[in-house]
């Protein structure tokens, strides 16, 4: 019987060979989500009439005998950031629980010319400000390996639908670790891509400058036919380059790259068990051929300041345009039932609009930017941030990628660090660095630890490449993929 745990290339396999129709293949999603979400909390929403509609399509092109591409037929889940014409686009807030988007995000306009089917749209932190899918203003999602733990954030809805079959792959954005450590958490993959070979149009924007939409699946191999998909030139985005037309030539290939380790990435406090599976892969690594080298990454201590300072910055720049009278909540009367006047509509909107994490973010931001103190913050941030990718590129003249940890810790428990926010931001410690720099990292599973209660939590590996080098991660992650498996 089909039971929906299916990579692409299986599902595709089934549609051509008419094992099963696309029509069956989103019903078999829809029942696995009815099914199992009442306890994970993935989704925000379903859109279960324009899937079937969509899978129809899909089932006459078959019947007729026409070729489909890979992706045509395909359940996928969408994280509820990503704008889909018609549908209602959320971001996890109140601020836009009722906001329905009035057009594709160019990813989303990718997809639909393949044919894909779209479950629905998948909880998150709200506004992607948060590491465990718990600052969402409407549910908490649960890791589907163990509920009582977090399935990540803020990507934590996408990850956990691809870990617990509830759609073949998902889409999730990610600017400081938001797709690769739910990836992790969730025992998925999870690319990150280089900053600027995916198009931001129609992404919800959070931190302009470091926010990137990128694939969640089950294998490598699908990680890499979702981002082909969508790596397309937009001209709606001025930060986006033609991914194709770079030139990726390299003096090394096959098993002749080498490796990085990140000396500063293997410190006390990892995890115990975390490093363990990490240390090992990588001797697996060796034994096949790779040569691995030592670098050094000498300002990754600055990382989260900086990264925090930034972001929040470009956070409170960003949501500015949420003041409760073009669009998304607005409170317009007051405690007598009068009509408030401006200041008052845009101060009690944005209060009761916004949660406490996202009002948390802006007030840093606007501190950050405020006169006298934008020098002594944001501007030497920015400086750092320099440093930090200078950092990659001198260590980039010596290997062909890095290999580190995904996350610190495997999952943590619900509500462990929700009341304490230093120690939540403590968790990207990993994968802040590869946003500020703009580059690309995959986060691949390569074992399990096992949790407080017994359970087996996954461990993520992350693999962070040169610029526009995804094909280097591809590469190492199949192999990771490989060690893993057998």
């Amino acid at each position: 019987m089909l039971s929906g745990n299916l990579t692409i290339t299986q599902a595709h396999k089934g549609l051509i060979t008419k094992e099963f129709s696309a029509e069956e293949l989103a019903e078999i999603y829809f029942k696995n989500i009815s099914d199992k979400d009442g306890q994970i909390n993935a989704f925000i929403s379903l859109t279960k009439e324009a899937a079937l509609e969509s899978a129809k399509l899909v089932d006459k092109k078959i019947a007729s005998g026409e070729d489909i591409d890979l992706l045509a037929g395909i359940p996928v889940a969408i994280k509820d950031n990503i704008m889909i014409n018609g549908i209602k686009t959320t971001a996890a807030s109140k601020m836009l629980e009722n906001y329905i988007s009035s057009y594709d995000a160019h990813v989303i306009s990718n997809l639909k010319e393949k044919n894909a089917v779209f479950l629905g749209k998948t909880n998150m932190d709200e506004f992607a400000m948060g590491g465990s899918t718990e600052n969402s203003s409407f549910r908490i999602t649960r890791n589907p390996h163990d509920i009582s733990c977090v399935p990540g954030g803020s990507s934590g809805g996408s990850a956990a639908a691809v870990a617990d079959n509830m759609c073949v792959y998902a889409l999730g954005s990610d600017t400081g670790g938001s797709i690769r450590q739910p990836a992790s958490f969730c025992g998925v993959v999870g690319l990150k891509p280089t900053y600027g070979s995916i198009s931001r149009s129609g992404l919800l924007a959070m931190a302009s400058s470091l926010d990137q939409i990128g694939p969640i699946a089950k294998t490598v191999e699908d990680a890499e036919t979702i981002f082909k998909a969508i790596a397309n030139k937009d001209a709606l985005d001025a930060t986006n380059i033609d991914y194709k037309t770079i030139n990726r030539k390299s003096a090394r290939s096959g098993r002749d790259l080498i490796i990085g380790i990140p000396t500063e990435y293997f410190i006390s406090g990892i995890d115990k068990q975390v490093d363990e599976k990490i240390k090992k892969t990588i001797q697996e690594l060796e034994k096949l051929g790779y040569t691995t080298k030592e670098v050094s990454l000498p300002h990754t201590e600055y990382t989260l300041a900086t990264y925090y300072i930034i972001v929040t910055a470009e956070i409170s720049a960003n949501l500015a345009r949420y003041d409760g009278v073009r669009y998304g909540y607005s409170y317009r009367l007051g405690d007598d039932n009068r009509q408030l006047d401006f200041i008052n509509i845009y101060r009690q909107s944005r209060e009761r609009g916004f949660g406490h994490e996202v009002k948390r973010r802006i007030m840093l931001g606007t501190y950050v930017l405020s006169g006298g103190y934008y020098d002594a913050y944001y501007l030497k941030a920015q400086k750092v941030r320099t440093l930090i990718k200078q950092d990659f590129d001198n260590a980039f003249q010596e290997v062909d990628c890095l290999i580190a940890p995904t996350s610190p810790t495997p999952a943590f428990k619900l509500g462990e660090k929700v009341d304490d926010p230093l120690t939540m931001y403590l968790a990207d410690i990993f994968t802040v660095a590869v946003n500020l720099a703009g580059l690309p990292a995959i986060s691949v599973p390569c074992g399990y630890a096992k949790g407080s209660n017994g359970s087996n939590l996954p461990v993520g590996l992350q693999i962070i490449g040169k610029p526009f080098r995804e094909d280097i991660l591809f590469q190492i992650g199949s192999e990771c993929e490989m060690i893993f498996n057998s």
